[in-house]
């Protein structure tokens, strides 16, 4: 990680010697921009539970095909990570952020080809590259907002930064539900073939090409700011190796179930998340139309920042180990609510998991990364490697609804994961030792 002498302004005269473990870059200015770099992944992350029912109806699909939306944007952190903790080990924080940023911007235009085209494995590429982008800014953000403070309170840092993710994942959905749910035509995919399917098709994914043309052109503009402040980190530190130098990491034990416990939380999340507009839509629940269904998804988001916000100040009191257990215990009382009620308590107990999910990924982060000192790149690309989790959990809880034909049933999948997650918070309740 980088460390720098507090109080020291000129960059010039900042040397390695300077640097030691414990330390924080005195950069405020920096925090802005991180803070921008954690709402823009954050929203455009969430996007993918608009579109996904957007692409099930236009191309007539079942959950686990749907699911591939959230597969292949996910898989970009299994193929990324390592690559991208590489990346930013030999350009830097601030370079690796445009990297990554202008990787999303090109995944973001590679959706006019998918829309004139109408091919559904056009559009899982182009939220692929996307996908890929995310994960060059995650590893960046990750750390660096661990440093730009002191270490005594990075799990509260590192919530209140999330919470500007969430502001990211509430505000986005509404704007996309609008834009790309709200147009459906009145008749379906279902009712069409050939050329007349072909054209709807066309026509209806050009909502979610303007959409992301829109994030395109935003996201280049956040690009060459961040380019300005490129040597605004002096002397950063990074621990050299191969590309796969931060694998021995997991055979710490903190470290290791911390990883696994990304992997489920981050399944998990975006599971529910995915399900939340066929959830809300079944007539036992809250019997929404689609674009209606597609607004609420602002509430699960919106509690994960409300919950965040309060989250950073109680992390500063409190164990973060067993903040984190209480709320994935609660998450999975939520879960089994929802799925053995009806109506109104069945559709909010549901969107009420978001609150529990708050504070989930910055405390295991913080918690599996403790102590890691230079080797914090390393840590953060294994750590984005284990989002891969976003892939495949999300892929199985489709493969459950679609075998159990229930959505309820299927919602056992991420309340095991919390399980897990639970048990991670009272093995890490006290602070690491190495």
């Amino acid at each position: 990680m980088v460390a720098v002498t507090p109080g020291v302004r000129d960059e010039a005269t900042v040397t390695t010697a300077e640097v030691e473990e414990g330390g924080h870059v005195d950069a405020p200015e920096l925090r802005y921009f991180v803070m921008a770099l954690f709402f823009i992944f954050g929203g455009i992350t969430s996007l993918n539970d608009v579109i996904l029912p957007k692409l099930k109806e236009l191309f007539t699909l079942n959950y686990t095909q749907a699911m591939l939306v959230q597969f292949c944007f996910f898989t970009a952190y299994l193929v990324i990570g390592i690559p991208g903790a590489q990346l930013v080990k030999k350009v830097g924080y601030m370079r690796g952020a445009v990297v990554g940023l202008l990787t999303m911007m090109v995944g973001c235009l590679l959706f006019i080809p998918a829309s004139s085209t109408a091919t559904y494995g056009l559009f899982l590429l182009a939220l692929f590259v996307l996908g890929s982008g995310i994960v060059v800014v995650q590893v960046v953000a990750n750390p660096l907002i661990s440093l730009l403070g002191p270490a005594r309170t990075v799990h509260s840092r590192l919530t209140f930064a999330q919470a500007f993710n969430s502001l990211g994942t509430t505000v986005f959905p509404i704007v996309g539900s609008a834009l790309i749910l709200g147009g459906l035509a009145g008749v379906t995919a279902s009712q069409l073939s050939g050329p007349a399917l072909d054209a709807y098709r066309s026509a209806e994914t050009r909502a979610i090409v303007n959409t992301y043309l829109g994030l395109a052109a935003a996201l280049a503009v956040i690009a060459a700011a961040v380019w300005l402040f490129r040597n605004r980190l002096p002397a950063e530190q990074h621990e050299q190796g191969s590309a796969l130098a931060g694998l021995p990491l997991l055979k710490r034990p903190r470290f290791g179930y911390g990883a696994l416990c990304i992997f489920l939380y981050v399944g998990a999340e975006v599971a529910i998340g995915s399900l939340i507009v066929n959830y809300l839509m079944q007539r036992d629940v809250l019997g929404l139309s689609e674009g209606g269904a597609g607004d609420m998804i602002a509430y699960y988001w919106g509690g994960a920042m409300v919950g965040r916000f309060i989250g950073s100040y109680f992390l500063r009191i409190f164990s973060p180990g067993l903040i984190l257990a209480g709320v994935a215990v609660g998450a999975i009382t939520l879960i089994l609510i929802s799925a053995n009620s009806t109506g109104a308590l069945s559709g909010y107990s549901l969107l009420a998991i978001g609150l529990m999910n708050s504070i989930m990924f910055p405390t295991i982060f913080s918690l599996a990364c403790e102590r890691l000192g230079a080797r914090a790149a390393d840590g953060s690309g294994i750590i984005n490697i284990a989002i891969f989790g976003g892939a495949v959990i999300p892929l199985l809880t489709g493969m459950l609804a679609d075998v159990s034909g229930s959505l309820a049933f299927a919602l056992l999948l991420p309340a095991l994961c919390y399980a897990v997650i639970a048990g991670f918070g009272i093995f890490a309740r006290r602070p690491a030792r190495d």
